[in-house]
């Protein structure tokens, strides 16, 4: 293996000197004497046998082959400062990556600004979100593959407290057939036409079909059944925050449904395994919190959800 030729601390002062504009100011900004900055340039010119800078009249500026060494140490020294920032969270029990599994049918905008207010928190911890659809997940739980969840339901061994709830809404394109009625919608309305239903990742599906329509689309994700809606193919139960555009856009429209044109789901927050989380962990769930009952407050006022508690089960 070659070892380098030129040092970190001499690409430092390279970059120093360039974004400085000129020795004397590169060595105040570094603490050291103007005649070490000048040393720590002139042996990156020596090592590799390159010019670097060039006289232009009484000011030096950088040769084409300087400007692409300086952009290249330039990205080098901001990845040796990230990683000496990164061991010093690591050294403080910051874990290194995250996983969060999360129900689709939670806000993405809401999550989006949560994992935005964590990287302030905690920049160099790497997260992974796995998405899932509505029902149990214990198996990424059981096999330690997840440290948060964001679940409909409260897998049994496991203590989940309430986050938020959901509200879906009955929709279909406006020229769908359902909407010409021009009257209330009933079941029976329902079941002559195609249910856009979103496929369970889960093993046990336990989610049941509340509506047994002999016409059904089964897809496997969430993006996918509000495009088959939104494009005509047939009704579906889906969520209000994440149909906004569709809704204010005239893309879909909630039917006139006789009785129950609206449910609800409630999302409960859950740990991996509470006893082991780390500090990063727990700030990614403060943050859920908060976001939720920011939510809340900013909604109509709903009935309180108490939060199932499960007995622990022993970890295998």
């Amino acid at each position: 293996m070659n070892h380098p030729r030129v040092t970190l601390d001499q690409w430092n002062a390279l970059v120093a000197v360039v974004e400085a504009g000129s020795h004397a100011r590169a060595a105040e900004r570094l603490h050291r004497s103007q005649s070490s900055v000048t040393y720590a340039v002139q042996q990156i010119q020596s090592q590799l046998g390159v010019q670097v800078f060039e006289l232009d009249g009484r000011k030096a500026r950088l040769t084409p082959t300087g400007e692409q060494l300086y952009q290249r140490a330039r990205y080098l020294v901001a990845e040796a400062q990230a990683l000496e920032s990164a061991s010093g969270c690591l050294s403080l029990g910051w874990e290194a990556e995250l996983r969060l599994a999360v129900e689709v049918i939670y806000p993405n905008q809401r999550l989006f600004d949560c994992l935005e207010r964590f990287g302030q928190s905690a920049s160099h911890t790497r997260v992974e979100v796995v998405e899932a659809v509505l029902g149990h997940r214990t198996t990424l739980l059981d096999e330690g593959k997840t440290d948060l969840a964001i679940y409909g339901s409260v897998p049994q061994g496991y203590e989940g407290e309430h986050l938020m709830r959901v509200r879906f809404l009955l929709v279909a394109h406006p020229d769908h057939a359902l909407h010409r009625l021009g009257r209330a919608v009933t079941l029976r309305d329902l079941r002559q036409h195609r249910h856009l239903v979103v496929r369970e990742t889960s093993p046990e599906r336990t989610t049941a079909t509340s509506l047994q329509a002999p016409q059904r689309w089964t897809v496997g994700h969430l993006s996918t059944s509000i495009e088959a809606a939104r494009r005509g193919h047939g009704f579906a139960w889906l969520p209000e925050e994440r149909i906004g555009d569709e809704l204010r856009s005239g893309q879909l429209k909630p039917l006139p449904m006789r009785h129950g044109g609206e449910r609800f789901a409630d999302l409960y927050l859950i740990f991996g395994d509470r006893s082991a989380a780390g500090p990063a962990a727990l700030r990614l769930a403060e943050i859920l919190r908060a976001d939720a009952l920011g939510a809340v407050a900013g909604a109509a006022p709903a009935a309180a959800v108490p939060a199932p508690l499960r007995p622990k089960r022993s970890r295998r």
